[in-house]
């Protein structure tokens, strides 16, 4: 009796295997024509056609519904990113104050020499899906930083515009690192220097606090632009400083204590840009760096 009982046990051992084995290639193989059939059925995240598509129509409502045009206005600038971006290319949104908010486009215009535009623009890497703005804006989507692969991964850039015969010229771009959480962005001068920066602030759920990347117009507005990152966050800290008294804003960064009864700031140091480098560094231990 023990000897049947010994090979039912292996006989139901097998079988479960054997299921277990066919269950994983038949999801593996739904799984794959399922990828393949989002890449060619026309879906906006796999279909650069069917993206374009859905960017014209929403860009036909918005003409639709616009009371006051004029020369170089987000509209124009939409249909400009649609034209002359790669595919999952898009103009970001501020992220929204009250649920019921009508959002606002990411663009700042300056009136200065000539008719300036700061644009957000928010584009898709290259051999994954397209990404969806709506997972790039606001606290949620900070944490997509920590693995973005599935939802696409979103490449930030601040982009300056000069408007000129109703046409957009582009004069620089800069990468902004970081890849979701998006909140809003300002236009500011540092008064130690009368330089003017445009800060892009987003938030950031890992640390619990928000990052600031501020990119400054250190040499000239139409020059390459100097970016510098500010945080804050419960255990996390940098703020912006004039230490050296030159034209490229400096920083503290600061150094917690974390118990169990408190977490406090005990310490700070001070980090310079070398413009020879191109980087910053530690005052006390030259060696650490920081690009940004």
């Amino acid at each position: 009796m023990k000897k049947y009982l010994g090979l039912l046990f292996i006989l139901l051992l097998l079988l479960t295997i054997v299921i277990l084995i066919v269950y994983s290639f038949t999801n593996f193989s739904f799984n794959n024509s399922n990828g393949n059939m989002n890449s060619q059925s026309g879906d906006a995240a796999y279909s650069a056609s069917k993206d374009q598509s859905v960017q014209s129509y929403n860009i036909s409502v918005q003409k639709e519904v616009a009371v006051n045009r004029f020369a170089c206005d987000t509209i124009a600038l939409q249909e400009y990113i649609l034209v002359n971006y790669p595919a999952g290319s898009y103009l970001v949104q501020f992220d929204r104050t009250f649920t019921l908010n009508i959002p606002k486009y990411a663009v700042i215009y300056k009136k200065l020499d000539a008719d300036y535009v700061f644009a957000a623009i928010v584009k898709s890497k290259e051999g994954e899906r397209n990404i969806e703005t709506k997972n790039i804006i606001g606290y949620e989507s900070s944490f997509i930083n920590l693995d973005s692969t599935k939802l696409g991964t979103a490449f930030f850039f601040l982009t300056l515009f000069q408007c000129v015969d109703s046409s957009f010229q582009m004069i620089w771009e800069k990468e902004i690192p970081i890849h979701g959480g998006f909140n809003q962005m300002t236009y500011a001068v540092w008064k130690n220097k009368n330089i003017p920066y445009v800060s892009l602030n987003f938030e950031d759920g890992i640390i619990v606090g928000h990052r600031d990347y501020n990119v400054f117009m250190c040499d000239g507005l139409k020059a390459p632009p100097h970016l510098l990152e500010t945080y804050e966050g419960i255990s996390h800290k940098r703020t912006m400083a004039n230490i050296n008294n030159d034209q490229y804003p400096d920083y503290f960064e600061f150094n917690f204590l974390s118990t169990a009864n408190r977490i406090a700031s005990e310490d700070s140091v001070a980090f310079l840009w070398d413009v020879k480098k191109n980087l910053y560094y530690n005052t006390r231990n030259p060696k650490q760096t920081r690009f940004f």
